[in-house]
């Protein structure tokens, strides 16, 4: 190579290297100090692209499950709240078959009377208030044109979204018959009620067998208008049929039942029908948690393999790029000391002159 001034060849190859190790340098050291190997797009456009995404899955994955989590959280209110009416029920039941024991007197019928009816009251109120972050979890009424507008929830139920789809298989749906009426007037319905037969009669049906009475007529007959227990008067006429006493509602009084038209051998059919109703409610509620618990689980083994995918793309081996660091580092110094002394070729032209 001949021997220039204007030209330096050696300190053009020395500044190179030494630019290439200085960039080498500062790729190893930002990888270091961010944890990642593609912090830019011109690291890895593919795995940049990848990454993104499955950032964005992994990110859906965490709504997907606290999703559920609330979801199972909002069964479990309503399991608890129906809990309570059962306990109620079974009150108004054990009082029910007290005073179809026959030994107790007016007054004590009506002692029995008032704790059914405030037992009855507790029932209507629970199921009213029972809510979850604004839904009625006990007042869906499923009569043909009810207003269901303060419920919150509509004849399809209740969509949890457990995926990051909008596909099926990303929904749960809880079907709105878990949060059907369950006052009163719901659970003790005549036209969804079996019809019982009554004990104390000898009228005949078609077939020659004792004639059966729904429990409308019993409402009825107790004194219940509309078939229903809608208002403070029913309520009082039907712990008055539990406890064997008549209610008059318009002089606010009782009277002990001589025809047998409502006793309370009958009404242990229909709270035990009402008890049943709940329980077939919780059975209901207690099968899809373990769905929703079980896209729980799903969700937390679908976000551990996604970042372990992505840790794996997108990480940076510290061990790895440490020994870059130091390479890069080395050849730096290496090509600023060469570079020095390259610089100094040229002054060598004038031992010539």
């Amino acid at each position: 190579m001949a021997l220039t001034i204007n030209t330096n060849i050696s300190s053009i190859i020395a500044q190179r290297s030494l630019n290439n190790s200085t960039n080498g340098l500062n790729d190893a050291l930002e990888r270091l100090t961010t944890g990642y190997k593609i912090n830019h797009a011109k690291d890895n456009a593919a795995g940049y692209s990848i990454a993104n995404q499955w950032v964005t899955k992994l990110g859906s994955l965490d709504v997907a499950a606290d999703n559920a989590a609330t979801g199972s959280d909002m069964l479990t209110t309503a399991e608890e709240s129906y809990s309570l009416l059962t306990s109620h029920l079974q009150r108004v039941r054990d009082l029910t078959e007290q005073a179809a024991n026959g030994t107790y007197g007016s007054q004590s019928l009506k002692a029995i009377q008032s704790e059914i009816a405030a037992r009855l009251s507790e029932v209507n109120r629970l199921a009213a208030n029972s809510e979850f972050n604004g839904i009625k979890l006990m007042a869906f009424d499923k009569t043909a044109g009810a207003d269901n507008s303060s419920v919150g929830i509509t004849d399809a139920g209740v969509n949890l979204q457990v995926g990051l789809y909008a596909d099926k298989n990303s929904i749960i749906n809880l079907s709105v018959d878990l949060f059907t009426d369950a006052s009163l007037k719901g659970l003790f319905k005549s036209s969804e009620l079996v019809s019982v037969t009554n004990p104390n009669t000898d009228a005949k049906d078609a077939d020659g067998n004792p004639d059966p009475r729904t429990l409308g007529e019993l409402l009825t007959n107790a004194g219940v208008k509309d078939n229903s227990i809608s208002t403070d008067a029913d309520i009082q006429a039907f712990a008055a049929a539990c406890s064997g006493l008549i209610y008059d509602a318009n002089t606010n009084s009782f009277s002990l039942q001589t025809d047998g038209t409502c006793t309370p051998k009958e009404m242990l059919y229909f709270l035990d029908e009402a008890i049943n109703d709940i329980s077939s409610r919780v059975t209901k509620i207690g099968a899809v948690q373990n769905r929703v618990q079980s896209a729980i689980t799903a969700l937390d083994v679908q976000s551990q393999n996604l970042t372990s995918s992505l840790s794996t793309l997108r990480d940076t081996d510290v061990a790895e790029t440490s020994s870059t660091y130091i390479q890069q580092q080395i050849l730096q110094q290496a090509s600023a000391t060469l570079l020095s002394t390259a610089n100094q070729l040229p002054s060598m032209a004038l031992n010539l002159i």
